[in-house]
């Protein structure tokens, strides 16, 4: 008997530990998105069953859960999407945390953690942080469809978790970090982007008002003047192209199907600004025959990304492209867009503040023009003096730590480069002189063009120098030539101003 009395006082004491092990709160560990270390929290253990569980159940269910700290191995294969992909559902609550995969270049890339309140700002300025850019500015996430030939800039307020919830299961899209200049450049230059022949006679210019003016106005209230114009259009699984008359306004997007016409019994509703997304597209004359390079495509945020599901129009210039995606964003998001540049713009200037010190200030502002030579030789023959070969220059190796410097890059790749940082004037980068040993090319943008000036080296007695300006100008390395021309712009039709920079995360 009193064996059978241990027993059941040991299967008493034993339910008891069991109904408070169940009854235990779950742990978590909560910090602000801002700070790379996100909410985690374990969830509560797993309700019990009227049965009593073996030794083994028993320490399974009692044991707090751990969160797995590298779930995007648990993924498809070489797939982007998060962890259990809620791709067709809702969203997860801000609570859970998630890993999130970005790219610097093709190959290099890192993960953060994220909640599915963070923004593309919070990650922009951890991934700036993260890989120690003397920079925080104009850093931007950029949705890739590499198949479908499709980029997009996410809005700094745009939440990359909810974005990532519409990316198919298995695809190459991927979130790719770089910099875009030009991503609130139309706040600073608004009648740029807006030429007066893409805004529409039925604005409100009653009041005396020119066009500049208008759009002066516009921008700077969060809002954008009504756009019109021609656009070659295909209709999704079409492979034919037709030219069409398209008006955007504040309530969508029309075609007109008589000519120019904007009554209303002739414009055929095309979509609704809020559903839609607007993409750049890439290589348009290979995947989709477009008549012209300057392609860009609107899709619906709930539709798939298949090719049936995308509206493709190629405009007959960039300027005219750059119109279109710019009106596309100020329509759908309005004030939050001019709020995201205010805010850049206040980041900006206290970022600079901190670290423009006594030193590095009286070092700027010693920074003058002047003038390092004079012309000794003859435009012919130093063109005709330039090398074809040899084993390199033997001149100062400074400028390769640069950021501006991309080293042996082609011309073609060179301008890739600057049209995907945002192409604004003044965006500058250095190469390796594909054509002439030891001479170097300056890539600069300029009224969204892409100009190119050589770089030559050239000596003096024992001193050896660079020029641009056949030796009007000497300097005696690279650097001193970027910082010459960020003050003065010599033979250039604009200044230095922004460099073309690309980082390995």
């Amino acid at each position: 008997m009193e064996v059978k009395g241990c027993r059941s006082e040991l299967e008493v004491f034993r339910r008891l530990s069991i109904e408070t092990v169940s009854r235990r709160d779950s742990v978590s560990v909560k910090c602000s998105p801002s700070s790379q270390i996100l909410q985690m929290s374990t969830p509560r253990s797993i309700p019990l069953t009227h049965s009593i569980p073996t030794k083994r159940e028993f320490r399974a269910s009692s044991a707090p859960l751990i969160p797995n700290p590298f779930p995007e191995l648990c993924s498809p294969t070489h797939s982007p999407v998060l962890t259990g992909s809620f791709s067709g559902r809702d969203p997860p609550s801000n609570s859970s945390t998630h890993v999130l995969r970005v790219f610097g270049d093709a190959t290099h890339s890192r993960s953060v953690l994220v909640t599915s309140g963070t923004t593309a700002h919070d990650v922009c300025r951890m991934l700036a942080q993260n890989a120690h850019c003397t920079d925080e500015e104009s850093w931007a996430l950029i949705e890739h469809h590499s198949a479908l030939g499709l980029e997009r800039c996410l809005e700094d307020h745009e939440l990359v978790v909810q974005v990532q919830s519409s990316w198919p299961v298995e695809s190459d899209t991927k979130l790719i970090f770089r910099k875009n200049y030009a991503k609130y450049e139309f706040f600073k230059k608004p009648v740029l982007f807006f030429p007066e022949h893409m805004i529409s006679d039925s604005a409100d210019v009653t009041k005396g008002m020119t066009s500049s003016e208008l759009v002066q106005n516009m921008v700077k209230s969060g809002s954008c003047p009504e756009i019109q114009g021609f656009l070659h259009v295909r209709e999704g699984g079409k492979k034919s192209w037709k030219k069409l008359y398209f008006v955007l306004r504040r309530s969508g997007l029309y075609c007109s199907n008589k000519g120019q016409s904007k009554e209303p019994r002739h414009l055929q509703f095309v979509g609704d600004l809020e559903d839609l997304n607007v993409f750049t597209v890439f290589n348009g004359r290979k995947l989709y025959g477009a008549p012209g390079e300057h392609v860009f495509c609107i899709k619906a945020s709930k539709d798939r990304f298949r090719c049936q599901d995308l509206k493709l129009m190629c405009a007959d210039s960039e300027q005219s492209r750059t119109c279109w995606i710019t009106a596309f964003r100020l329509f759908k998001h309005g004030k939050p867009l001019q709020c995201n540049y205010q805010l850049s713009q206040s980041s900006a200037r206290l970022h600079k503040s901190s670290r423009q010190d006594s030193k590095y200030a009286d070092r700027e502002e010693s920074m003058v023009a002047m003038d390092f030579g004079h012309n000794w030789r003859k435009r012919e023959a130093l063109r005709h003096s330039l090398p074809t070969n040899g084993h390199g220059s033997h001149l100062s190796a400074v400028h390769r730590v640069q950021p501006w410097f991309h080293g042996g890059v082609s011309r073609n790749e060179a301008q890739r480069l600057l049209e995907e940082q945002g192409q604004v004037d003044g965006m500058f980068l250095i190469r390796d002189s594909q054509l002439h040993v030891q001479c170097f090319v300056l890539s600069l943008c300029y009224k969204l063009k892409t100009k190119h000036y050589l770089i030559i080296p050239l000596e003096q007695g024992d001193k050896q120098y660079y020029t641009m300006d056949d030796g009007v100008t000497l300097f005696t390395d690279l650097l001193q030539l970027v910082e010459f021309h960020q003050i003065n712009r010599g033979i250039l039709p604009v200044c230095l101003k922004h460099p073309c920079t690309c980082i390995a995360l």
